[in-house]
């Protein structure tokens, strides 16, 4: 704690004004001058966390490497910075709340009256302290608050957060407000009003922002910040534009630091640059975004890629799983286009109507038997013509159920997820999760490690006898039909140490140029600077496809 400052990030006007990427991009450009940073999400809705609560409402389940299920938001902290995230850097009401009643049925109050002031407040509080208590070498500890101010759920963190900064001292804390600048399209005139009434809104929770992030259509002229400034009460020099990106949302943080927030973020602190490569503009730190940046503005080719899954039309869904294409893209300088295909639309008369003109098949995780006959149909066509495939979680699953039932010839193969009277339930439930009916916080999640077999696609593309990926699953495959899939030509190319969980089977080079399935979410695990290996591997072999295929 003596060392560590705390930046708090609010949002205002409207939800989805991106302070995920933008505190995301705070944090990277802290890293680019030396500091050592970790990035915590306090979401306000009262579930424990979200890995039961639908893909529709909330987009995907991050997964930590300690097995949190956590915000989407922490996957953009992880991608953008080298911090490593675990279940204390997620928050919300309904942990803080679940931790203080049972206290107070253990009696630990000592019979006083509950309330939100102190105790629910003070739960908030501590949470922000374990992170530097369990890393006493972190410089800066950048905290999300969740929803919008104004919104009821929130008073509970922003309360937490002005008592922090009595607590710890204007010196150790940072409070910075986004929020939205309008422009009338038909007038094409600028609006500040929704940025003056959502700082009014901050300053009746007793918070008066140091930092204004304003998201608008275009950079904000001298003369805005100015109006803005002289109504919010923050210095004009605090005052920066996050435009509308052009490309993509790695640019931010080349934005923000043009902007010049990471100097004054400094200078408020009264801190040095700690790596003597950061000089003026530019340094070799920041020069990698620039050059994640060249990727997309100027690639020397394009594949498509086919997305088959139920929940593509929701954008953040698969947030991660898009990510990591575009990382895989990288370093061939490949432009990835993700075709987002709703597997419950896919028949048998139409999926060639869905899946023409593409490089590459990829079916991603999920839960529910909505849809899975539609990946069944798409995952056939690619394994029969030849096209680079890439299944995860759900997606390994369904190929297995897929080459049982046309293969191996076993009628009616599936999971006992999707029909518990199977005739033949190639994928099966874990032995751990048989009788548990509670879905929260009890699958298969976290960090595990993998065996991988010699010569085969995934030892190409680790080239390492032993790997570390992320997990998040119920069912698995059957090991009882082990030998009939091995002798049919199924490749078991990843296997838990032990040998008793298959996490990663394959085709041949000889019946496919790529096919491969992996029970655990590589995804998670892509960076733009570090692509997956298993990415990189699949967008060569599109890359490869294309060429064969003009």
């Amino acid at each position: 704690m003596p060392n560590t400052r705390y930046i708090f990030i609010t949002g205002g006007v409207a939800s989805s004004l991106g302070k995920g990427v933008t505190i995301a991009s705070i944090g990277a450009l802290l890293e680019a001058r030396g500091f050592k940073v970790t990035i915590q999400k306090m979401d306000p809705y009262i579930n424990v966390d979200p890995g039961t609560m639908s893909p529709f409402q909330h987009g995907e389940v991050y997964v930590t490497s300690d097995g949190a299920e956590t915000d989407l938001d922490l996957g953009y902290y992880e991608r953008f910075t080298d911090a490593k995230l675990t279940i204390l850097n997620s928050i919300t009401t309904g942990r803080i709340y679940r931790t203080v009643i049972e206290r107070e049925r253990n009696g630990e109050y000592h019979g006083k009256t509950v309330q939100v002031v102190p105790h629910i407040t003070s739960e908030i509080q501590s949470r922000i302290l374990r992170l530097s208590d369990a890393d006493p070498n972190l410089d800066f500890v950048l905290v999300e608050i969740g929803g919008t101010v104004g919104d009821i759920e929130s008073v509970p963190f922003l309360e937490a957060i002005r008592q922090f900064r009595f607590n710890h001292g204007r010196d150790k804390t940072l409070y910075i407000h986004l929020t939205l600048v309008p422009t009338v399209s038909v007038a094409g005139e600028i609006k500040t009003k929704p940025t003056q009434h959502s700082v009014k809104e901050l300053l009746k929770q007793g918070i008066q922002p140091d930092i204004l992030v304003s998201r608008a259509t275009q950079p904000l002229s001298p003369e805005i910040k100015e109006k803005i400034s002289q109504f919010t009460n923050v210095p004009q020099n605090r005052v920066f534009s996050a435009a509308d990106i052009d490309y993509t949302i790695y640019e931010v943080p080349l934005n923000l630091h043009r902007e010049g927030i990471d100097d004054v973020i400094i200078q408020y602190f009264g801190m040095e640059n700690v790596s003597p490569l950061f000089q003026g503009e530019m340094n070799p730190m920041l020069q990698k975004w620039e050059k994640i940046l060249d990727y997309f503005k100027n690639p020397s080719t394009t594949v498509k890629i086919a997305i088959v899954g139920k929940y593509v039309e929701v954008s953040d869904a698969y947030r991660s799983l898009y990510e990591a294409l575009w990382h895989g893209g990288f370093p061939h300088k490949c432009k990835v286009e993700s075709i987002k295909v709703d597997s419950e639309k896919i028949t048998p008369e139409n999926y060639k109507e869905y899946l023409s003109g593409i490089q590459g098949i990829l079916v991603p995780g999920g839960f529910g038997n909505r849809g899975v006959e539609g990946k069944l149909i798409a995952i056939q066509y690619a394994r029969e013509s030849k096209i680079p495939f890439f299944g995860i979680c759900l997606g390994m699953q369904c190929a297995v159920i897929e080459y049982g039932r046309n293969v191996l010839g076993l009628e009616g193969a599936n999971s006992t997820e999707f029909n518990p009277d199977t005739p033949h339930p190639v994928i099966h439930i874990m032995d751990e999760q048989i009788g548990v009916n509670i879905l929260g916080d009890t699958a298969r999640k976290g960090s595990f490690p993998c065996e991988i077999r010699e010569n085969t696609r995934m030892e190409e593309a680790y080239g390492q006898k032993i790997i570390q990926e992320r997990h998040r699953h119920r069912y698995e495959f059957n090991n009882r039909y082990l030998d009939q899939f091995v002798r049919k030509g199924l490749v078991i190319s990843g296997v838990s140490p032990g040998k008793t969980l298959v996490e990663a089977v394959e085709l041949s080079r000889n019946d496919h140029p790529w096919f491969v399935g992996t029970q655990f979410h590589p995804e998670f695990q892509s960076k733009p600077h570090k692509p997956h290996p298993l990415f990189v591997k699949f967008i060569e072999a599109a890359i490869q496809y294309q060429k064969e295929n003009p």
